[in-house]
């Protein structure tokens, strides 16, 4: 039976497609021409184009290369009949042709380059700076270099592909490479400026991956300059001297930039690669080469930590050799001396943050160097190890990644089994680095997005079944593990180093232990180690569970101001729930419970001082709500029905107390973890997050003064009071405006009930807002809830409580200027609520005055603020950084909007508010105080609210200045959203901020020009 044309066709399409043909109509006419009559039949010829990464690549660049090759000088036979009896040159050759484009293109413009591709021996297999410096040395000029670098990429590149170096052996190779070009460039550029040559000793010094024997495909090379004047010149000194090494400076500026644009200009003939020296001290802002004693004065004076990393790869490259190692020698020692600084690992931290929120958001998913998982994390992790123990440990001073890693292995620094799978992600993530790159020529780190590279990709990596699929999951399996080992590499060996499970296996010595925690700012390394033993150690479901939880919560509490005291309070929050089989499976199962714990532990004193007086309200921080305010009614509902349990006042008190514990504990952790921005609580403006606060807190002491009442009057008079009796908040209290550390400014009133007389009634008055005002300040080591009524009518020397008719003859006959300002912030806020309704109507006339308070009355309010200022700032404090009285201060804004609100409240019904915020926008929008001028004043308040705030959670206890005690300032400007080692620009914020907003004062409260 004969076949038809059409079934061969199919025939052949089909084997086509099973050696990975994408395109089997162009591949058999392709193969159907005369260039390749001698080769298209052998059997192994088409083995080996289906072998490559893109076989329609390879073959569409073997008959561009053949016809170019003919098109030069009419015979391709050579090449042919290589193909047919050389595998080694064949399999490079349609490697390389299925791999790479650009290489392809650089074949057909130079044909006879693919005899560079002939030689296998065995020197063949790892070259060196010398072999490369031999293949360029007879270069004669820029394009020529060009020319001869692809042409040794070429053989780099046919290794790589072929399998014949892996991938730590190209990045060396490519390595040596750029060394060799680079050297071939400098000396182009003094060929081209002898006298530039001669007045000058030039050394280039390799950085990055240059520096590390680990280059790509396309990157820039990393390089910083040292010059100094020749050796053996005139000697002088003084001037003379110094006119030497400008000279020297000028010629070896203009030798260094000539030999950057050889590299990086783009020709006919392509481009090499940039040459990048913005590591230089100063980055691109200083001068492009300096003398050795100006490196060494920058390093000492100026430098940062990520500097001090990047030098960790410096290596000599090119140029004056010895200058070259006389600048790596006086680096070093400081190199080695940077795990010693303030704040090491939260700097080299924070540098990786950055670079992760740098990329955008499209790209995230695709990097492969710089996202979550990437080559980048790997590096870090790997550099701060090196960093920390290899001031004590020679063996780790390596450059190279790779090296390093098994360097650290080795010493016990890091685990073996951790080590292999970080190193197995690392060459995965490079090699896919490389083959990405390969194929342009193209500096990316992005998986490409169309689905034909992608499977170019993937073949080129050994996958053939499903060659896509195949590479995202791998590529997903090694990227999740850099993730988890990233975040735990650091701290499991601490664990290791105390738990003593497993005998026999290399773990951190002590000292390598202690240097680990003091870099990860553990101030007390020693305590810090007993406290991993007493949690880790054992063979208890607990000790299992806390041995994977604490690695990574050894991470966050790092992040934090004060480590000591996070890992401190961890170990007494699971001692305390420790056989609660809730909690633990809660931090293990909810993640943003154990991080929400992390953050709070480690942020200050008043949030765990109150969990550890409640330790069960963890589970506050896995619930998804858990962290948000609840209403003022519901508050007062629980709080009263938790009095009425109680057998007794103080009893009842202290039941309301508890209450008041768990939501002050709600408020501050849902504060602080919002201020860390963490995923469980959006993150909010600072302006939003403070009304939160201050409504939380006011709601919550609210409804303790309800429950506090509620236990005064059921100690004598059981369910009902010879009198109405009703608690007005002022001044922070009335203004829904209280700080953690507020007392609550408070006025009793009262009201005879029928038949009661008006001295029974405010007898039992008294005795009431008495009884409350002791029962709230029973010892406890709660933070006390002080009751204030110094605000009363004549002070503390007036009644304690006033009926309303008392209070209303008061202010008719009596009441001065203060008083009505005192009351622009009154506000019912617990017991009768109709009474507090009416006292209300009884103070608008005198607080919102028709036609305002007066020229007199506006002149004691000036009197009276310029007296406070005068002597109710404590003694030494300093003015411009005291929070409440000091400049630009709490007060300054208040009175200021204030004396607003007594001019025109009455004819403006929108500044009849008690909150200091909404009175000064509203006073905005009426055009009373100008836009820029309520910013700066609301910017100000705000911010001066935040530190007190500050203040109280990281000390537990109030005050209006910023901490003296390193650690503590540290903590509040953590707080603020300050990083490690920036609490100098917070202070200058802050003063800034508060000399601006004291200037608007001065103009429209003091009326100065």
């Amino acid at each position: 039976m004969s076949v038809t044309p059409e079934g061969r066709r199919g025939s052949r399409y089909g084997r086509l497609l099973r050696h990975g043909f994408t395109d089997p109509e162009s591949a058999t006419r392709l193969l159907d021409a005369a260039t390749l009559a001698t080769v298209r039949d052998d059997a192994l010829f088409l083995d080996a184009l289906g072998a490559t990464a893109d076989p329609d690549l390879a073959l569409v660049g073997l008959v561009r290369l053949i016809e170019a090759l003919e098109a030069v000088d009419k015979d391709a036979q050579p090449l042919l009949d290589t193909l047919l009896r050389a595998k080694p040159l064949r399999d490079r050759l349609l490697g390389v042709l299925g791999s790479s484009d650009a290489l392809g293109d650089h074949l057909a413009a130079h044909p006879h380059d693919w005899e560079a591709l002939v030689t296998y021996e065995s020197a063949d297999l790892n070259p060196g700076i010398a072999e490369f410096e031999t293949a360029l040395r007879d270069v004669g000029g820029p394009d020529a270099l060009r020319v001869a670098y692809r042409r040794a990429l070429l053989s780099i590149a046919a290794r790589d592909v072929c399998g014949t170096s892996d991938v730590a052996q190209t990045a060396a190779e490519l390595a040596d490479l750029a060394t060799a070009t680079l050297r071939r460039a400098l000396a182009l550029a003094e060929a081209a400026a002898p006298e530039d040559a001669a007045a000058c000793r030039l050394a280039v010094v390799a950085m990055g991956k240059a520096g590390g024997h680990e280059l790509n495909y396309v990157s820039d090379v990393d390089v910083i300059f040292v010059a100094e004047p020749p050796a053996g010149g005139a000697g002088g000194r003084g001037a003379d001297a110094a006119e030497d090494g400008e000279q020297a400076l000028k010629a070896a500026t203009r030798l260094a930039a000539h030999m950057m644009r050889i590299c990086s200009d783009t020709t006919a003939e392509g481009t090499i690669w940039p040459v990048d020296a913005n590591l230089r001290p100063e980055g691109r802002n200083g001068p492009l080469v300096r003398t050795l004693s100006s490196h060494l004065a920058y390093y000492q004076r100026w430098a940062k930590t990520w500097e001090f990393q990047a030098l960790l790869k410096a290596r000599p490259m090119a140029g004056d050799a010895q200058l070259g190692y006389e600048y790596v020698d006086a680096v070093t020692p400081m190199v080695w001396q940077a795990a010693e600084r303030d704040n090491f690992v939260t700097d080299v931290q924070q540098m990786r943050r950055r670079v992760v929120a740098s990329i955008p958001a499209a790209q995230l998913d695709r990097e492969l160097k710089l996202g979550p998982g990437g080559l980048r994390d790997v590096e870090f992790a790997v550099q701060l190890l090196q960093l920390v123990h290899g001031r004590s440990d020679t063996a780790l001073r390596s450059p190279t990644t790779l090296e390093a890693l098994d360097a650290l292995a080795a010493g016990g620094y890091v685990g073996r089994q951790d080590a292999a799978a970080l190193d197995a992600a690392y060459r995965f993530l490079r090699t896919m680095e490389h083959r990405i790159q390969l194929h342009q020529l193209r500096r990316t780190h992005l998986m490409p997005e169309s689905e034909a590279d992608q499977r170019r990709l993937g073949r080129s990596l050994g996958y053939r079944s499903e060659p896509v699929t195949e590479l995202h999951k791998a590529w997903r399996r090694h990227a999740a593990a850099v993730r988890r080992l990233h975040e735990k590499l650091f701290y499991r060996p601490l664990l290791d180093a105390v738990a003593q499970l497993e005998a026999g296996h290399e773990r951190l010595s002590p000292q390598a232990a202690r240097q680990r925690l003091e870099a990860l700012g553990y101030a007390d390394p020693a305590a810090a180690l007993r406290h991993l033993e007493a949690l880790a150690s054992g063979v208890t479901r607990k000790a299992a569970i806390q041995r994977t939880l604490l690695p990574v919560l050894l991470g966050w509490f790092a992040d934090s101001a004060d480590p000591d005291a996070g890992l401190l309070g961890f170990r007494k929050v699971s001692d305390a729930l420790g056989k609660s089989p809730w909690y633990l499976r809660l931090l293990r199962d909810e993640g943003a419970a154990a991080e929400n714990l992390a953050r709070v532990l480690s942020a200050g004193r008043f949030a765990p001082d109150l969990l550890l007086r409640a330790p069960e309200a963890v589970a506050l921080l896995g619930d998804e709500h858990g962290l948000r305010p609840r209403s003022r009614v519901a508050l007062t509902q629980e709080t009263l029905a938790a009095v009425g349990r109680a057998e007794g006042a103080e009893a009842a008190v202290a039941a309301a107390r508890g209450v008041r514990r768990r939501e002050l504990f709600r408020t501050a952790a849902g504060d602080l973890i919002g201020a860390y921005g963490t995923e469980d609580v959006a993150q909010q403006e600072p302006a939003e997050a403070l009304d939160r606060v201050g409504d939380a807190l006011t709601d919550l002491n609210a409804a303790t003064l309800a429950g506090a009442l509620r236990a005064a009057v059921r100690q004598q008079w059981g369910d009902e009071l010879p009198t109405r009796f009703a608690v007005i908040g002022v001044g922070r209290f009335g203004g829904h405006e209280m700080g953690y550390g507020s007392d609550a400014d408070v006025l009793f009133v009262h009201e005879p009930r029928d038949g009661v007389s008006e001295h029974e009634a405010g007898k039992a008055a008294f005795a009431v807002a008495t009884e409350m005002r002791r029962l709230l300040q029973l010892p406890t080591s709660d933070p006390p809830l002080l009751i204030d009524a110094d605000l009363r009518p004549e002070g503390k020397s007036g009644a304690l409580a006033r009926s309303l008719s008392s209070y209303a003859a008061y202010y008719d006959r009596w009441s001065v200027v203060w008083e009505s300002q005192a009351l622009l912030r009154a506000e019912f806020v617990a017991g009768d609520a109709g009474l507090g309704e009416r006292f209300v109507e009884l103070i608008d006339p005198l607080r919102y005055p028709r036609g305002g308070p007066g020229e007199d009355a506006e002149r004691e309010i000036r009197r009276l603020k310029a007296r406070m200022e005068g002597e109710r700032l404590p003694r030494g404090a300093d003015p411009t950084t005291h929070a409440k009285l000091g400049r630009g201060g709490l007060t300054d804004v208040e009175w200021t909007v204030q004396l607003t609100q007594l001019r025109h409240a009455a004819e403006l019904p929108a500044l009849r508010t008690t909150r200091t915020r909404v009175a000064l926008a509203a006073a905005r929008e009426a055009g009373l105080i100008d836009a820029d001028d309520a910013e700066v004043l609301d910017e100000a308040w705000v911010l001066a609210s935040r530190v007190r705030n500050a203040v109280m959670l990281v000390r537990g206890r109030p005050g209006d200045t910023f901490p003296s005690e390193s650690r503590e300032l540290g903590a509040v400007g953590r707080y603020l959203g300050y990083e490690p080692g920036h609490v100098g620009e917070m202070l200058d914020d802050y003063r800034r901020v508060t000399r601006r907003a004291r200037a608007v004062v001065d103009r429209l409260f003091y009326d100065a020009e």
